[in-house]
């Protein structure tokens, strides 16, 4: 009897230890298990769908945050430049939209249209996937550098060092981790603060 109350004790121990890792979040250098979201097309998108990419910018971002919408040019800007070279712009809203009117699925369609996002729109239903990576804000960024069939997160934080206005940020943090990561290098800034707004759940 003591053998199995230790053992179940010690078990109990190494569950709440996994449990509070999961809820922290990925750590860099953690692999990111893979999803299937809804993008604005109504397809299911995963990240193993992108068979050529060398990576992916997974950006939590929404409709009605003031942050993100300072963001959206250069998250465009981003996907443009780096997608080509292998690393494309994955967006997830993970706000719920009944906390959060404005960040529905069908406003989701409308806002990606009227700014023409080149990239995938998804949504985070039932919040099951911001809580794996640990975001916390709209924007909050993942870089992730594929190495086999694993996906490494390589960058988390923000996108640079001035939301208000990009020609005034002296510190772009996504493009520098990403210039590294396409030399074969590590990012020198591997993890910063990300500004936003809080995400919105019940």
């Amino acid at each position: 009897m003591k053998t199995f109350v230790k053992y179940f004790a010690t078990l109990m121990i190494a569950i709440f230890a996994v449990s509070s890792a999961f809820a922290q979040g990925y750590k860099i250098g953690d692999e990111a298990i893979d999803f299937k979201l809804k993008n604005i097309d109504g397809k299911m998108i995963s990240l193993s769908d992108y068979k050529d990419a060398k990576g992916f910018v997974v950006i939590f971002t929404c409709n009605h945050c003031p942050y993100a919408i300072a963001y959206e040019d250069r998250i465009i800007a981003i996907d443009k430049k780096y997608k080509a070279l292998g690393y494309p712009v994955i967006a997830i809203n993970p706000n719920d939209p009944e906390v959060q009117p404005q960040d529905s699925f069908e406003l989701m369609k409308e806002r990606a249209k009227s700014k023409g996002f080149t990239f995938p729109y998804l949504i985070d239903e039932g919040q099951k996937i911001y809580p794996q990576y640990g975001a916390q804000r709209t924007p909050h960024v993942y870089i992730l550098k594929r190495d086999g069939k694993k996906n490494i997160v390589k960058y988390i934080g923000a996108i640079d060092n001035n939301y208000k206005n990009a020609n005034d940020a002296d510190q772009k943090y996504v493009e520098s981790a990403l210039d590294a990561l396409l030399k074969g290098q590590e990012p020198e800034v591997k993890s910063t603060v990300a500004i936003g707004c809080t995400i919105k759940t019940k």
